[in-house]
C-alpha cells in the first residue's frame, strides 16, 4: 500500500536507508543501532532478517517519486548483510523509485566486517560507491574507541577498495577519521593522517570529537576520565590538517569533509543544501523541502508506528513537523558555498539591505577576523578558520536570529574554540 504524497511537497530524488545492527558500538556513538556481538552477520542473524521485512515494508509504504540521483546505506554497519539480503533491498528500492543514470548508490562498510568476496558482491549489487569507516590506523586508539576492527583490517580494506576502483569497478570511496580524542598528541595524528594519505582514498570525512550525552565518553567524561585536547589545541590541530590535505590536492569543500576532484559526496550535499530526501528505517529522519520526519528509534516503536502509518488507507500519510529555519541555515553554513542571503532575507522576513546591515552589526568582527564572509550574494564561513571556529560564528548569528529585548544584544564577538 502506497501512501500518496500531497502535491505541495517536493519529491525527493535521495535515499537514506538506516541498518541499525553492529557487533558492537562504539564509545563515542549515540547513533540508534543495535549490538549483536563480534560474530554478527546477516546470514546468521534473526534479528537483521526480521529488521529487513519492516525495513522493506517500509520502503513499499513510502510515496513513490521521481528517479533517485543518490542512494546512501548507512547505519550501524550495513556490511554486515549478506549479498543476497543487500541485492534484494536494492532491487525493492529500483522497484518503488528506479535510478537515475549515473546515480550514485554508497554502502557504509567497516573493516573486518566484509571480505574480497562480499565486497565484490557488494559492487555486483549496484554499490558503486564505498564510506569505510577506519577512525584510526592505530590499535590501542580503536580499543579506546570500542572499535571491533584493528589495523590490519583496516589496510586490508583499503586495498581492496583501492583495486576496485583501478578495475574500474567502484567509482570511489572515503575513509572515515575522527580527530582530537582522549590522550590524541600532535604526532600521534600527524601519523594518522599519514597512514590514511599513503591508501589514496579520493574522499576523506574527519570528524572532530563530540562528546555526546548517554555515550560511554560522556559518562568517562563525567567521571574526570576523559583527556580532551583544550578548544586551542583541537584548533590548531583542525587547521593544520586543512593545510595538510590542501597540499595533497584535496580540496574542504565542507566542514568536515575533504576531496579529490571529482569525489565530492552527492548524498550528503543532499542534507547541506536543503534539498528533500527519503529516508527509511530505525530513527532514520527523512526531509521534503523544510519538513522533516524521524522515525522512531527502538525496534519496537519503529514496527508499532509502521504498523499503524502503512496500514492507514488513503490519506496524506504520517506529519511531517517543520524545523526551525535555523535548523536549515546550520547545514547550510557546513558548506563551502555558505547559504542564499536571497533566501536568508526572505526567510527573515527583510529587505536585502536590511539584511546586509543586521550581517555588518552581528558579525563585522568575525569578518575582520577572516572567519565569514557575505559576498556574490552569498554568506560563507572560510575554510579553514572559519569552519574551525563554526560553532562560535553560529552562536552570534542565532543570537542574533531569535527575536531579543534590546537590552540583551549580544557584544562584540570572541572566539570560543571548537567544541
Amino acid at each position: 500500500m502506497s501512501v500518496p504524497l500531497p502535491p505541495s511537497r517536493r519529491l525527493p530524488r535521495s535515499l537514506y536507508l538506516h541498518i541499525p545492527f553492529c557487533r558492537r558500538r562504539c564509545f563515542y556513538c549515540d547513533f540508534p543501532v543495535v549490538p549483536l556481538g563480534d560474530s554478527a552477520d546477516g546470514s546468521r542473524s534473526g534479528s537483521i532478517r526480521q529488521y529487513l521485512e519492516l525495513l522493506h515494508h517500509d520502503l513499499e509504504a513510502t510515496p513513490a517519486g521521481p528517479p533517485l540521483s543518490t542512494v546512501y546505506i548507512g547505519g550501524g554497519t550495513p556490511s554486515l548483510l549478506t549479498v543476497e539480503q543487500l541485492q534484494a533491498l536494492l532491487a525493492a528500492v529500483r522497484r518503488r523509485w528506479r535510478l537515475a543514470p549515473g546515480a550514485e548508490v554508497t554502502l557504509e562498510m567497516d573493516p573486518g566486517s566484509f571480505d574480497e568476496e562480499r565486497l565484490q558482491g557488494a559492487l555486483a549489487a549496484g554499490v558503486n560507491r564505498v564510506s569505510l569507516g577506519g577512525q584510526s590506523f592505530d590499535d590501542a586508539v580503536l580499543a579506546g574507541l570500542g572499535r571491533s576492527h584493528r589495523r590490519a583490517e583496516l589496510l586490508q580494506s583499503c586495498r581492496w577498495l583501492r583495486q576496485a576502483r583501478a578495475q574500474g569497478w567502484l567509482r570511489s570511496w572515503s575513509l572515515d577519521l575522527i580527530v582530537n580524542l582522549p590522550g590524541q598528541a600532535d604526532d600521534a595524528w600527524e601519523t594518522t593522517l599519514a597512514a590514511a594519505l599513503a591508501e589514496q582514498p579520493p574522499h576523506l570525512s574527519i570528524y572532530d570529537l563530540i562528546v555526546e550525552p548517554g555515550t560511554v565518553f560522556a559518562r568517562a567524561g563525567a567521571r574526570g576520565a576523559l583527556d580532551l585536547p583544550d578548544e586551542d589545541a583541537a584548533a590548531d590541530r583542525l587547521i593544520g590538517t586543512h593545510h595538510r590535505l590542501a597540499a595533497a590536492g584535496y580540496g574542504h569543500y565542507e566542514i568536515s569533509s575533504w576531496a579529490l576532484p571529482g569525489h565530492g559526496a552527492r548524498h550528503n550535499r543532499t542534507y547541506w543544501t536543503g534539498a528533500g530526501w527519503w529516508a527509511c528505517g530505525l530513527g532514520a529522519t527523512a526531509g521534503a523541502g523544510a519538513e522533516r520526519l524521524a522515525r522512531p528509534r527502538t525496534r519496537e516503536a519503529y514496527a508499532h508506528w509502521l504498523q499503524q502509518w502503512a496500514g492507514a488507507q488513503g490519506g496524506d500519510g504520517p506529519p511531517w513537523p517543520a524545523p526551525p529555519v535555523e535548523d536549515l541555515l546550520l547545514v547550510g553554513l557546513r558548506c563551502r558555498e555558505g547559504v542564499s542571503l536571497g533566501w536568508l532575507a526572505r526567510a527573515r522576513g527583510i529587505t536585502p539591505a536590511a539584511l546586509q546591515g543586521d550581517l555588518e552589526a552581528v558579525l563585522a568582527g568575525w569578518r575582520r577576523q577572516g572567519l565569514v564572509a557575505w559576498d556574490g550574494g552569498r554568506l560563507r564561513l572560510l575554510p579553514p578558520e572559519g569552519f574551525c571556529l563554526s560553532n562560535a560564528v553560529l552562536r552570534d548569528l542565532l543570537a542574533w536570529w531569535q527575536p531579543r529585548p534590546a537590552e540583551c544584544a549580544p557584544g562584540p564577538p570572541s572566539p570560543a574554540g571548537c567544541r
